[in-house]
């Protein structure tokens, strides 16, 4: 199974086989993800930050660049949610969930069929930045921690910048800050351990990032990078997430299964000090463990960027 983690800031977004980077970031270092089983879970994750992407979808609806939607691209679908609700926000639009993974296509059309959004949510099978072609033109690009994942960013920019329609848009969710799950000092180990863990998680993003085809490191000064594709910035605001403990059943499901990738996945990278650390909050009899804490919280910020064709 492909080795995958949250470390940042984005739950949503998926191309391909990897998903997010950020307070909720997927990764992928080869093989296959069973996505029956993680389906339901990346689903989960993204309603709990709906509220977070419901603001932004109404803030990027309301720029003076965005106007006359009536073609969305929702580039990384992942399971939908994110889809459906562009659907809901930009009621005069067709929205295209375009992924590379059948599985998730499959639950955002079963998820459009449950909310009434059936007619005006489709699906498009895209191995990015390889199928860039058969996307076709649209009026806004929405891609959430997408880009990424793709080792040319740039050109896919410039990709992006070539399907918009005249006075189209493209909304990047990139960047933001570094979940916050717990306090500092959390009684047990050394305390500061979800910054040690963002540090690892940083490190190995960066290796992933270098196995992609195509790789070249760009300086994520996302105006500037707009700017070079023929894109004019329109506005950039950040959107917070902030879940307070002590937390509801599906919340704190999240934060479990959070440390539980990041264990997975850094068990390298981390001392063996911070990895008996993460064992006890794992264990659903430790009364230290994030079964039981009445201190276990989420707060994140997930960031978003929109440029316009000039």
């Amino acid at each position: 199974m492909t080795k995958h983690i949250k470390h940042g800031h984005g739950g949503h977004g998926h191309h391909g086989r990897s998903q997010g980077h950020g307070p909720t970031a997927h990764g992928h270092e080869g093989g296959d993800l069973d996505w029956d089983v993680m389906g339901p879970s990346l689903e989960h994750e993204a309603e709990l930050g709906l509220q977070q992407y419901r603001e932004a979808a109404r803030w990027v609806a309301g720029l003076p660049a965005v106007r006359e939607v009536r073609r969305v691209l929702d580039v990384g679908s992942g399971p939908g949610v994110i889809t459906c609700l562009l659907a809901e926000e930009f009621p005069a639009a067709e929205i295209i969930a375009v992924d590379g993974t059948p599985v998730l296509l499959e639950r955002v059309r079963a998820r459009a069929e449950r909310l009434d959004l059936g007619d005006r949510v489709r699906t498009l099978y895209a191995e990015l930045p390889a199928d860039l072609g058969k996307l076709a033109e649209a009026d806004l690009i929405w891609a959430a921690n997408s880009l990424h994942h793709m080792g040319d960013q740039r050109g896919v920019l410039a990709g992006f910048a070539g399907l918009l329609r005249p006075g189209g848009a493209v909304a990047l969710v990139e960047g933001g800050l570094p979940t916050r799950q717990l306090p500092r000092d959390i009684g047990i180990g050394r305390p500061g351990l979800e910054a040690r863990i963002d540090a690892a998680a940083a490190d190995w993003f960066a290796d992933m990032r270098a196995t992609l085809p195509d790789a070249r490191q760009e300086t994520e000064d996302w105006n500037a990078l707009f700017g070079e594709v023929g894109l004019k910035p329109q506005g950039t605001r950040s959107f917070l997430l902030d879940l307070p403990g002590p937390l509801s059943g599906l919340a704190r499901d999240h934060v479990v299964e959070n440390f539980a990738r990041q264990r997975e996945v850094l068990a390298d990278r981390l001392t063996a000090e911070d990895l008996a650390v993460i064992d006890r909050l794992l264990d659903p009899a430790d009364p230290a463990g994030l079964h039981r804490r009445d201190d276990v919280f989420v707060l994140s910020a997930r960031t978003v960027q929109v440029a316009g064709r000039l």
